[in-house]
C-alpha cells in the first residue's frame, strides 16, 4: 500500500513540476505568448473532459450522477475562484498581475482536484496488476507536464516568485498521491463515488476553461494565435487520450 502510494506521488509530481520547471526557466513574455499558453492549456483541459472524465464517469454510473458532479465542481470553483479573487486584489495593484496570478492559482486548485481521481485510478491499476498500474502512471505523468506549465507560466509573469509557484505546482501533484493512497486502501472502492470524483473533477475544469483560461487569454491577446493554440491543445489532448 506505501508503495503504491509513493508511486502515485512520484509520477503525479515529476510531471507537474518538470513542467513548473519549464514554465519558470522560459523566456517568453510576451502577451502573444502567454495568450497562447493558456488558450492551449484550455484545448488540453476541454479534450480530458470531453473524452477522459465525463464519459468514463457515465459508462461506470449514469448521467444523472455525472451531472450531479459536474455541478458540485462548477459550484465548488466558484467560490474558490471569489476566495482567490479577493486575496490577490488586496495584494496588488496591477490588474494584468492579479488576473494571471488568479488564474494560475485557480488552475493549480483545478488540477490538484483532478488529480485525485487520477491517482484512483493508479491505486486501482495496481490493485489489478504492476503492468496495469504503470502504463497508467506514465500516461498520467506525461500528460501532467503541459499542465505544470499552464499553471507556472502565468503566476511568474503575474509576479509570483519562482518558489512559491513551485510549491502550488508541487501541491497539485501531491494529490495524485493521497488519490493513490485512497485507492490503494479502498481497493474495489464504491462506483458512485469514482463516478462523483470523476464528474467533478470535469465540472471544475469546465470552470477553469470557461471563466478562466479562455478569457485571460483573449484579454491578453486577441489574435488568431489563442485560437489555435486552443485547437492545438484539444487535438493534443484528444491524441494524449487515444495512447492512454
Amino acid at each position: 500500500m506505501l508503495k503504491i502510494s509513493l508511486l502515485g506521488l512520484f509520477f503525479g509530481t515529476i510531471g507537474t513540476t518538470l513542467g513548473g520547471l519549464i514554465g519558470i526557466f522560459s523566456k517568453r513574455n510576451s502577451n502573444k505568448f502567454l495568450s497562447f499558453v493558456l488558450a492551449f492549456a484550455s484545448g488540453l483541459m476541454l479534450a480530458v473532459v470531453c473524452f477522459d472524465l465525463i464519459p468514463d464517469s457515465i459508462e461506470i454510473s449514469s448521467l444523472y450522477t455525472t451531472i450531479f458532479g459536474v455541478i458540485l465542481g462548477i459550484i465548488t470553483m466558484i467560490i474558490c475562484d471569489n476566495l482567490v479573487e479577493k486575496k490577490f486584489n488586496t495584494k496588488s495593484a496591477n490588474k494584468r498581475n492579479v488576473g494571471l496570478m488568479k488564474t494560475g492559482v485557480i488552475v493549480s486548485i483545478g488540477l490538484a482536484l483532478h488529480n485525485i481521481p487520477e491517482g484512483l485510478a493508479i491505486g486501482s491499476g495496481f490493485d489489478a496488476s504492476a503492468a496495469l498500474g504503470y502504463s497508467l502512471a506514465i500516461a498520467i505523468c506525461l500528460h501532467d507536464v503541459p499542465e505544470g506549465i499552464s499553471m507556472a507560466i502565468p503566476m511568474k509573469n503575474g509576479g509570483m516568485k519562482p518558489w512559491k509557484v513551485m510549491v502550488y505546482v508541487i501541491l497539485s501533484g501531491i494529490a495524485t498521491g493521497i488519490g493513490a493512497l485512497i485507492g490503494a486502501i479502498v481497493g474495489n472502492i464504491s462506483e458512485s463515488v469514482i463516478a462523483i470524483c470523476l464528474a467533478f473533477a470535469a465540472g471544475a475544469m469546465l470552470y477553469i476553461v470557461s471563466g478562466e483560461l479562455i478569457p485571460e487569454a483573449n484579454k491578453l491577446y486577441q489574435g488568431k494565435m489563442t485560437a489555435i493554440g486552443n485547437m492545438l491543445g484539444f487535438i493534443i489532448g484528444l491524441f494524449a487520450m487515444i495512447i492512454s
